[in-house]
């Protein structure tokens, strides 16, 4: 297994095995997006990825044509990683934080089932403000656990550490909602998935969390979370990913999505990925 799963991560399958860390558990998080010229948007992406804060960075069809994700160890550094993104790149930023999570799993169903493949909830606490070791912690976390056949005590070696008290922490933050799962972080475009989309939508506020539930349970749908608006430039507030083989399958998901719950009268917009500038895990620390 340990032999398959560094096959998978050489050919580019898989882009780690290990914890996946929920938003503004540890640390802070952001979505953003800029409005760039098309003949400029090489250059600026190049500008956005140089930002170890940037994870991850897709040219999208729309106005706001680059849409990428910040995140840092605390709301100060990631306000200030923001600021400095935007001087850096010339166009003003649209943040766009996490406000409600109905799905939110970097797991990919990959056998055609109907049954949708995530853990089952979990009640989510606030985290308090972790210490230095365990800051530590997250930081080799976050570059997925090695694949060996006691991962945790090579962990807890390299922090300063014993292996009960990694496993400790590890079981600490997983009860609180820190980390979402451990597991195999995918890479969807090589595994065939080529194509994605960003599906928004104008949800009522007293309706969006309904919605968003109900749209959450679909197969199709890979992650489904509330948003701010930012009149009058973004007037959405639902954002979905939905995943598949082409743009014709995506394309006919989504009218089978909001045709099922009612949403063919709601404002809403699809922004397919056209280019990956870059995909790593998120660093919080």
């Amino acid at each position: 297994m340990l032999g398959r799963l560094e096959n998978l991560r050489r050919e580019g399958k898989i882009s780690r095995v290990g914890a996946v860390f929920a938003p503004k558990r540890i640390g802070a998080s952001t979505l953003a997006a800029m409005a760039v010229p098309p003949e400029k948007l090489e250059a600026v992406a190049a500008v956005v990825n140089r930002f170890p804060e940037v994870n991850h960075n897709y040219e999208r069809e729309h106005r706001y044509n680059l849409w990428f994700v910040v995140t840092a160890a605390s709301e100060g550094r990631l306000q200030a990683s923001l600021g400095a993104i935007e001087k850096a790149a010339g166009y003003p930023l649209l943040a766009l934080p996490l406000e409600e999570e109905f799905h939110i799993d970097l797991g990919f169903c990959l056998n055609g089932d109907k049954q949708k493949c995530v853990a089952s909830a979990q009640p989510v606490h606030p985290v308090a403000l972790i210490d230095e070791a365990e800051r530590r912690l997250v930081s080799v976390l976050q570059e997925g656990l090695p694949l060996f056949i006691r991962p945790f005590a090579l962990i807890a070696e390299r922090i300063g550490a014993s292996e009960p008290e990694v496993l400790g922490r590890i079981r600490r933050w997983l009860e609180e909602g820190a980390i979402k799962r451990f597991g195999v972080v995918v890479r969807h475009h090589e595994l065939g998935f080529r194509a994605n989309a960003m599906l928004v939508h104008d949800i009522p506020d007293e309706q969006v969390g309904d919605i968003g539930r109900a749209l959450a349970e679909e197969q199709a749908v890979t992650l489904c979370y509330r948003r701010p608006r930012r009149l009058p430039d973004w007037p959405y507030n639902l954002f979905c990913m939905i995943h598949g083989r082409e743009r014709g399958e995506v394309e006919t998901l989504i009218a089978d999505l909001r045709q099922r719950h009612g949403l063919e009268t709601a404002a809403h917009e699809v922004l397919f990925s056209l280019t990956r500038f870059k995909q790593n895990g998120a660093r919080y620390a």
